[in-house]
């Protein structure tokens, strides 16, 4: 009984300073964490140059061989210190980070030139590790959530725009027509989206001094266009900021969702108890 109880809080231990960002320890851990991912993204970008990787083969090799390690032991700890594992190793987070590990045991093992060729590719699996990144930018619930409330707003509003780029494209066809480049109304639409979006990849351009008044119009407005999605969540995010001023920076043991609220007694996702009496 009594070892079980070690067990436990030496989990529990485990389990909050590598899932939690409230405590020293966490931080350490995730400010560790960060620079071995953007070390890892390094040397999978200095792989990818022929020149230098025949000149620090390796080098870069034994780091890989390192950062790969590290990084298993990291996903075999984060099983261990949480009480359903499953939920870990099925979520997001769970499967990047299991195939950012495994490419390059599987580039040892396999054995042949004609595969390793192959299986090479599936080493650049390991550039999922940045998407670990966003676990360390503190404020990207709050944007998530603003994204996601204003959904419906953005959703109205690029609908919208798709009506104006088919009106505009279909009126640029009638005035610049065929021989100008504008085929068809399908392609005229394409020209005014890209137009609007202030893309402008130049392949066709209006001739015709209506249809240059009429590009600039396009021009303008979508200049404005680019403005109204980011007030939209901007408005969002302030308000979430406003609702949500304390957040929590540890996660359940359970199931590893984020705690928001300081003073939670119980899981949102799960419902575990995350306070002990």
């Amino acid at each position: 009984m009594e070892t079980s109880a070690r067990t436990h809080g030496w989990r529990a231990k485990l389990h909050e300073i590598i899932y939690g960002t409230h405590t020293p320890a966490g931080k350490l851990f995730d400010i560790a964490l960060l620079i071995l991912i953007v070390y890892s993204v390094i040397i999978v970008m200095l792989e990818s140059l022929p020149r230098f990787d025949v000149k620090y083969h390796r080098f870069l090799d034994t780091s890989e061989w390192v950062v790969t390690i590290l990084f298993t032991i990291e996903y075999i700890l984060r099983i261990i210190c949480i009480n359903k594992p499953k939920k870990y190793v099925f979520s997001f987070f769970g499967i990047v980070d299991f195939l950012s590990t495994i490419p390059k045991y599987l580039s040892y093992f396999v054995v042949g030139s004609q595969y390793i060729t192959a299986f090479r590719a599936l080493r650049l699996l390991r550039v999922f590790r940045i998407l670990k990144l966003v676990r360390f930018v503190g404020e990207s619930n709050n944007l998530i959530r603003a994204l996601k409330a204003s959904r419906t707003k953005i959703f109205v509003f690029v609908f919208f725009v798709l009506i104006v780029a088919v009106l505009l494209g279909t009126i640029m066809y009638l005035v610049e027509g065929p021989e100008h480049g504008f085929e068809s109304i399908p392609h005229s639409i394409y020209w005014t989206i890209v137009t609007l979006t202030t893309v402008g990849y130049g392949d066709i351009s209006p001739e015709t001094s209506l249809g240059q008044f009429i590009a600039t119009f396009i021009m303008i407005i979508g200049y404005g266009i680019i403005a109204v999605p980011t007030g939209i969540v901007s408005a969002e995010y302030a308000t979430k900021d406003d609702k949500d001023k304390e957040i929590n920076g540890s996660s359940c043991q359970d199931c590893g969702a984020h705690i928001m609220s300081m003073d939670a007694e119980y899981c949102r996702k799960c419902g575990c108890k995350l306070t002990e009496d």
